[in-house]
């Protein structure tokens, strides 16, 4: 496990766009059928993380209070699955079924996905507005395994409170801070 540090994809960026397998559905799926007229949250995670197993139940608790505010939530994982077996598509259905993932969590077999949003690490974290342009990048909130500190999302709620206010998204972004996504071996 490498400690990495979010890219910050840069602010105004347009989502780039993608189509993917839903490993719990079976349906392939796009942002464009996925993406919410208010606003979009698309978070890189994977299955094996701590970072991520820190934040799990705290995302599906995120989504459940957004979804009916007319929030869409989009988690996508890019792990080389075949370096790191836990991260495969049938690891992930296991997980996100376990968990009761109320979004659908899609896999990056080709990471190309992951390389146009400039994710570097698991967990990241994108909020698009309902023009899919960028308004927030970065950490769910300040908690991480072993500092103590409660996991709220406070910085993705408070950035969702305010896009859902017309508000501009004011909030500090930091850089989230996990495990280096598993980037598949070339040459």
């Amino acid at each position: 496990m490498a400690l990495t540090e979010s890219n910050m994809f840069p602010l105004g960026s347009t989502a780039p766009a993608f189509t993917l397998p839903d490993v719990v559905s079976g349906k392939t799926v796009s942002l464009e059928q996925l993406r919410s007229p208010k606003a979009t949250v698309i978070m890189f995670v994977c299955n094996h993380c701590p970072y991520v197993k820190h934040v799990q139940n705290q995302l599906v608790k995120l989504a459940n209070d957004y979804i009916p505010k007319g929030i869409s939530f989009i988690a996508i994982s890019a792990n080389d699955a075949e370096q790191y077996p836990d991260d495969s598509p049938e690891k992930m259905r296991e997980v996100a079924e376990q968990l009761g993932y109320p979004f659908p969590y899609l896999y990056d077999e080709t990471q190309e996905v992951a390389k146009a949003y400039q994710a570097a690490c698991t967990p990241d974290f994108y909020i698009f507005d309902g023009d899919l342009a960028c308004v927030y990048r970065g950490q769910l909130d300040d908690s991480r395994p072993g500092n103590n500190l409660p996991v709220t999302g406070e910085h993705i709620r408070t950035a969702l409170d305010q896009l859902l206010a017309g508000q501009p998204v004011t909030v500090e972004q930091k850089p989230s801070i996990g495990c280096n996504i598993k980037w598949k071996q070339t040459g």
